[in-house]
């Protein structure tokens, strides 16, 4: 047997001013199967499966393996260079009889509102109707016709954080072989749920509702079963949360098992949908809290939904309250990082701090600032234990303040307490933490925090799902209406 494999993901938030091109996929590496795959977050999937694959004797081929950080649509001659790339390799290297494909599922791109559907279709028309397509998904990702109809198998990740995309690209492998093999037949039931919004599987309601997919999932005839969440912040016509069912062969066993799991999501609405705190709320809520660190997660400027990552409303709120032993980050600054290098370790100095990217990042900061660390190249795990890179950094207190912020060269969110501790800051000493992340910090703080509080803006994302101004989604969602007519 000979697959193809190929990686072309980013989450594309719409509303966001920072266009994704070149660059956007050239800062995490554009790589190529022709000239060998080196291990890292994209590839991880695709080594696997060629793995996986050859111990089976079967013949590997990769394409394009590359990644953009989340924020606006992507430049439309860049993705369908990238698009053409893959579409080559799959016509001249062929004939394949199966296809695994590392996606997003929320990717937008200039006059494409839907690329994984795009690509799939294109796909499709070149290997033939015979030649079984899966690919792996985001959780965030938006389900449309055209990704349903074009693939054969869609599995999207169960978990938020993301740490299961091994567990997932291991289980696309096996039932995309096996359907090139005819061992089983993949029909797929779809549920829409009407819902916009994110949901945390560590919480409560949310853990039961996964485990019980997996419950799903070891009954007889059941393939796959995957909760698309949806990412809020697209405006596209098929955002929503949706549930996919493959069964083998069975389609209204699948369409009747996606009601079902769609009618308990539904269910759980008020109780897994996201509700965070304001600024001053959150910072009130720090006095009462058990004694230790208290996180505080900084949602509206997550990088990893597209946002700049350097505002400044919640560093400027601690100035203005005094609220010292206090520490925030990753802040996105490349120029002040460039003159804290140039100052040097002990080198004080007045800075200019965030503020730069567009309107939703609040004013830059004026601040009397001693260098207290630096890096080169600080590198931190992610959820998922891969190795990522905020370029040069540096590790700045305020005179007087006692507040300490991570300034970092290259947009990322903060996933471990390592943005800190690498560059020599002990957040074991101090009482806040304010971390730029929306909930994929979660597990590797949660063991050092006392307690953690999500703040909701203002910022470039906004936390109020029912006033996102979509103009291609329908108004027709939960929670800006009660009761969709659409579910």
């Amino acid at each position: 047997m000979r697959i193809l494999t190929a990686a072309l993901m980013t989450e594309t938030n719409t509303f966001s001013p920072m266009p994704t091109g070149w660059a956007a996929f050239e800062e995490f590496g554009i790589q190529r199967g022709r000239e060998g795959l080196t291990p890292g977050v994209v590839t991880a999937p695709m080594l696997l499966w060629e793995e996986l694959a050859r111990a089976e004797g079967h013949e590997v081929v990769h394409s394009v393996a590359t990644f953009a950080q989340p924020a606006g649509p992507t430049v439309r001659a860049v993705y369908e260079a990238l698009r053409d790339e893959i579409l080559r390799d799959a016509a001249e290297q062929g004939p394949f009889d199966a296809v695994l494909l590392l996606l997003h599922g929320a990717m937008v791109a200039d006059g494409y509102d839907d690329c994984e559907g795009d690509l799939i279709g294109r796909l499709r028309d070149i290997v033939g109707p015979s030649v079984a397509i899966g690919a792996e998904l985001d959780l965030h990702c938006h389900v449309s016709p055209a990704m349903a109809r074009g693939a054969d198998l869609l599995i999207a990740f169960k978990e938020y954080p993301h740490t299961d995309g091994l567990d997932r690209a291991r289980e696309l492998y096996r039932l995309v072989v096996d359907t090139a093999a005819g061992e089983v037949r993949p029909v797929l039931g779809l549920h829409d749920c009407g819902m916009v919004g994110l949901y945390f599987t560590q919480t409560p309601s949310m853990r039961a509702f996964v485990d019980g997919m997996s419950g799903l999932e070891r009954q007889p005839n059941v393939l796959s079963v995957s909760l698309a969440h949806g990412f809020p912040w697209g405006d596209v016509p098929d955002n929503s949360a949706k549930v996919l069912v493959y069964t083998d062969g069975d389609a209204p066993a699948a369409a009747a098992h996606a009601r079902r799991l769609g009618a308990d999501f539904w269910a759980l609405r008020d109780r897994v949908a996201f509700r965070g705190l304001g600024i001053d709320e959150a910072l009130d809520r720090v006095a009462s809290a058990p004694p230790g660190l208290v996180v505080l997660a900084d949602t509206a400027d997550n990088t990893g939904g597209g946002a700049p990552g350097d505002s400044t409303y919640v560093l400027a709120r601690l100035l203005e309250r005094g609220m010292g032993g206090a520490c925030l980050g990753p802040l996105w600054d490349p120029v002040a990082v460039g003159f804290c290098h140039e100052a040097g370790v002990g080198g004080e100095l007045d800075l200019r701090v965030g503020g730069k990217a567009c309107s939703a990042s609040g004013q830059p900061l004026d601040l009397r600032i001693k260098v207290r660390g630096l890096s080169q190249d600080l590198r931190t795990p992610s959820y998922s234990a891969e190795i990522v890179s905020l370029g040069a950094a540096a590790w700045i207190e305020i005179v007087g303040a006692d507040i300490h912020v991570v300034l970092c060269a290259r947009r990322m969110q903060g996933f471990s307490p390592m943005v800190f501790t690498e560059l020599g800051l002990d957040i074991g000493a101090l009482r806040i933490a304010v971390v730029k992340s929306y909930n994929h910090f979660y597990a590797a703080f949660a063991p050092i925090s006392a307690e953690i509080l999500h703040i909701a803006g203002p910022g470039a994302i906004m936390g109020d799902m029912a006033a996102i101004p979509f103009q291609k989604r329908s108004a027709d969602y939960w929670p800006r209406v009660r009761e969709p007519a659409s579910i």
